[in-house]
């Protein structure tokens, strides 16, 4: 019995992945033609599936009508096209605080930044417990200490996953191992907002990347920021660059929204764990902040 328990979750798992990538393809797509207004049957043709499989699959996973993400992206467009040189709509529009509306603003995410003896010596007598899970986006890696989550990536390649773990930290003890700290922290892609207060950190960073990691955790949810933003708000406003800089280097996908960031042109720019990948998170939080605000 737990054999075929194993097996029909190792069946779901896999699934989900292909689903991921078939929406992520589809999100891509759309954001990509998003001008030729392309219907349903033509995005569900790209993907290789019926145009009503694609309709249940898409509203399944991402919470919202292929059509009604359409929308969205090309609103998101219409904004950056209002541009007056110097801030966008969408800049202007998150500076008078409509982004207080999404519960995600509560969140506080518990920082503690590693001392600097630690920092230097690649995670010496730090032992770090790993497993590897699967989100609406992928498979990732994730890893704790015994005070919060040191690490987390997008990797469908195991054994590339782990050898970028033990990078970060060459010095330390590891062990393959699901304990609570993760458990907490993967209990948000399950859209558990109860629990958000039991996610802890414990980041190997400057003090100027945890001053910014810090700042990305304001943005909420369904909203986006600029990397202009942020260098202000950490009191930096001549620091854009060394922003980007710190966003790049963010060692937690997703806990740590560096995904919310973009460029003050309204382009979504680059990301850690690939473009594609991103398009499709801000589309879905996107499509899930807007379904909250309907209901």
């Amino acid at each position: 019995m737990r054999i075929f328990a194993l097996q029909n979750l190792n069946e779901m798992e896999t699934q989900a992945s292909i689903n991921y990538k078939r929406i992520a393809e589809a999100i891509d797509y759309i954001q990509q033609n998003f001008r030729k207004q392309p219907n349903l049957d033509e995005v569900a043709e790209k993907i290789h599936v019926s145009p009503s499989h694609f309709q249940r699959l898409f509203t399944e996973w991402a919470g919202t009508s292929p059509k009604k993400f359409l929308q969205y992206i090309s609103v998101e467009h219409a904004k950056k096209t209002l541009a007056d040189g110097r801030t966008t709509l969408f800049d202007a529009t998150f500076e008078t605080g409509l982004s207080s509306t999404s519960r995600l603003h509560d969140l506080f995410v518990n920082i503690e930044g590693m001392t600097p003896a630690e920092y230097k010596n690649g995670g010496k007598n730090l032992f770090i417990n790993y497993s590897f899970a699967e989100s609406p986006f992928g498979s990732l890696i994730v890893a704790s200490t015994s005070k919060g989550i040191c690490y987390m990536a997008f990797e469908d390649d195991e054994e590339k996953a782990i050898n970028n773990l033990k990078n970060k930290f060459p010095n330390a003890a590891f062990q393959r191992k699901l304990d609570l700290l993760q458990q907490n922290a993967l209990f948000i892609f399950q859209n558990d907002w109860n629990r958000l207060n039991e996610i802890k950190l414990h980041l190997k960073g400057t003090g100027f990347q945890l001053k910014v990691w810090e700042s990305l955790l304001k943005i909420p949810m369904g909203k986006l920021s600029t990397y202009k933003n942020i260098a202000e708000q950490i009191g930096n406003p001549k620091a854009s660059r060394a922003v980007g800089t710190a966003i790049g280097n963010n060692p937690v996908a997703y806990l740590i929204p560096c995904h919310r960031v973009i460029q003050s042109a309204g382009n979504f720019g680059g990301y850690m764990w690939g473009p594609a990948r991103k398009a499709a998170i801000i589309g879905w939080e996107g499509a899930k902040a807007n379904k909250e605000c309907n209901d």
